[in-house]
């Protein structure tokens, strides 16, 4: 009996809980409509999305949590409440690539929440040729792979492209098999996108060396021909399987189980500092001796730690190169403004990609 009463007293905690939070939760969006109003009056020109103002929100959601849920558990609901509180007003429109299904979309709604309008599109060109139409208000781009590097169509659009990064997002990659077939020694054909046929190389090699891999342009769409195609399987997220009424033959098939993707969010935003900020450059050398040392070395002299640099064709001329290269701190930071000014004068082009928060999960 006793037990009985403890229980329902607990529940009715719950419940006194629940309901102050339903509150403060409404409270909250009255409040972020008010921001949106006096937003729009202003001279900013109405930017109701902020990507620094959200990141500072969900570091201090991380800065407060003694527990028991996760720092990642948190970080999703407040981004889910910031979401449906934006959405009062205009819910945004995200690019991706497409179809529905694929490891981009689950990118989109991981970064901006489930309130958004989120837009397949057939190809990386695509995502950012509806940014810079209007059409979309942000696109959300595969930059790189742990496993197997960078995604080069995304870097060689910022050749030309005037769009900004305004964001990042690294998220877990886990590939599954998964076919109309429930007998894995009948598949003879795999489709996949190339990326992760190549981060499942070893399972595919050791399980089903027989099958053929096809290379398609998303895993969306290699569950999708999957469905329609005797004796074939794809690799692809889960929620495929579910979309394209697929059987999910084995789990988590990628060679290393760290395996993930960083996605790049871009728009035409130019970001203010946040607190905690990465920014990205294009680099043009001088054809000179040891030219990746004259770009490096303002960097150095001003204490701007680089975390990553990558070389493309330039399209400007035969073994012309260009240097993508991601650095901390904001651009507008003392140090990195100083190291932006000697690289300016060293180099044929400088082009700053965006600064942005670092990922928050």
């Amino acid at each position: 009996m006793d037990n009985k009463i403890d229980l329902s007293k607990l529940r009715d905690k719950i419940d006194t809980i629940d309901a102050t939070i339903q509150e403060l939760i409404s409270e909250r969006a009255g409040i972020a409509s008010s921001v949106a109003q006096a937003k729009a009056k202003s001279k900013s020109g109405g930017a109701f999305y902020r990507p620094e103002r959200e990141a500072q929100v969900l570091r201090a959601v991380k800065a407060r949590n003694e527990g028991p849920l996760k720092d990642e558990t948190l970080v999703r609901l407040f981004r889910e409440i910031m979401s449906a509180c934006l959405a009062q007003q205009k819910p945004l429109n995200i690019a991706y690539l497409g179809p529905a299904g694929t490891f981009s979309e689950m990118a989109t709604y991981k970064y901006f929440g489930h309130s958004v309008s989120a837009m397949p599109v057939t190809s990386i060109d695509s995502v950012f040729a509806e940014v810079e139409a209007g059409i979309a208000d942000f696109g959300m781009v595969p930059v790189e792979n742990s496993t197997e590097g960078a995604v080069n169509n995304t870097l060689d659009m910022f050749l030309s492209s005037p769009l900004k990064i305004c964001g990042e997002l690294d998220l877990p990659i886990h590939h599954n098999l998964m076919s109309r077939t429930v007998d894995v020694n009948e598949i003879t054909t795999v489709f996949s996108h190339r990326q992760s046929l190549a981060q499942c190389r070893g399972w595919l090699k050791e399980n089903i060396p027989h099958a053929e891999c096809i290379p398609v342009s998303s895993n969306a769409e290699a569950a999708k021909r999957a469905q329609f195609t005797d004796h074939a399987a794809a690799i692809a997220g889960l929620s495929a399987a579910t979309m394209y009424g697929l059987e999910v033959l084995h789990q988590e098939i990628e060679d290393r189980s760290d395996n993930s993707t960083r996605f790049l969010v871009i728009g035409k935003q130019v970001l203010v500092p946040s607190g905690d900020d990465k920014t990205s450059l294009l680099v043009a050398a001088k054809d000179q001796p040891g030219a990746l040392f004259h770009i490096l070395q303002p960097l150095n002299d001003c204490g701007v730690s680089m975390k990553r640099i990558e070389s493309r064709p330039s399209k400007r001329g035969k073994w012309d190169y260009v240097f993508f290269i991601d650095v901390d701190g904001h651009k507008d930071d003392e140090n990195m403004a100083k190291a932006l000014r000697m690289l300016e004068r060293i180099t044929t082009k400088l082009k700053v990609l965006g600064s942005y928060p670092k990922s928050v999960t």
